[in-house]
């Protein structure tokens, strides 16, 4: 039996916590990693009570080093390269488009396809000890897992590019400041904090929560009169869903809603 670097267990019904176990190899990615990330994304998805991911790697030291350099030197020709890019990028964008809204809890190093991951996650909550980066520059090589494009839209064209020039890491603070990171902890308190933000999203309207995560990935490749229509459409459909209905009676009524999804 092939040994396990991704697991998957359940902290309460509707929070999937996804972690990275390839703790010696500082949770690398290579072919093997990425299949298992995908398996589990699979079994989330799986379970329709599913709402609310977390993203995390194993130990104090890194929740993703990178991608597994061995793995990078020894491809044959431009072709596998290549291929060992796209799969990447196409496993990290079912991460974006997946119907659950997932957290990374950074816990060390999130550099190369290790950042790549967390940007394509939608929220990061980093220890203070965590160290951000694109070093790709330093190989002789750029980002394959969709560095370039994600890193300039999170944090702006003139940043994105000194940090992938430069290959120069940023602190979490920092990684917060430029709009990167979304909150800062302590180390003690990383997962505590994952867990009170995946609990408020999983008390939410389960097709609203959804939506919700496609309309802000909308506007992003949208004009802003396309993006509004589509918001427009969004809206109808909830208005006269049963969990709306339900929404704005329980509010009427004084009470606390009891939504079912439909």
């Amino acid at each position: 039996m092939d040994e396990q670097f991704v697991e998957l267990a359940w902290p309460e019904p509707e929070i999937a916590m996804i972690t990275i176990t390839r703790e010696q190899s500082l949770n690398a990615l290579n072919p093997v990693v990425l299949d298992q990330l995908e398996a589990r994304l699979n079994e989330a998805e799986g379970l329709p009570a599913a709402k609310v991911g977390i993203v995390t790697g194993q130990g104090s030291k890194a929740f993703v080093a990178g991608a597994d350099i061995s793995v990078i030197h020894h491809v044959s020709d431009a072709t596998q390269a290549r291929a060992f890019a796209e799969r990447g990028q196409a496993l990290f964008q079912r991460f974006a488009e997946s119907r659950i809204i997932f957290i990374a809890a950074i816990n060390g190093y999130a550099l190369g396809g290790g950042l790549e991951l967390a940007m394509a996650l939608d929220f990061r909550i980093a220890s203070e000890t965590a160290r951000l980066g694109q070093p790709e520059i330093n190989l002789g090589i750029v980002p394959g897992f969709g560095g370039t494009q994600r890193l300039s839209r999170l944090i702006g064209p003139g940043h994105a590019l000194w940090m992938i020039a430069s290959g120069e890491p940023l602190t979490a603070r920092t990684g917060e400041a430029l709009g990167l990171i979304e909150a800062v902890v302590e180390p003690a308190g990383l997962m505590e904090e994952a867990l009170k933000r995946a609990r408020i999203l999983a008390a939410k309207a389960p097709l609203a929560l959804r939506e919700c995560k496609r309309l802000v990935a909308a506007s992003r490749d949208s004009s802003l009169p396309g993006g509004l229509a589509i918001e427009a459409d969004a809206f109808a459909r909830l208005a006269v869903s049963d969990d709306g209905r339900e929404g704005t009676r329980a509010f009427l009524e004084k009470r606390k809603p009891e939504f079912r999804g439909s």
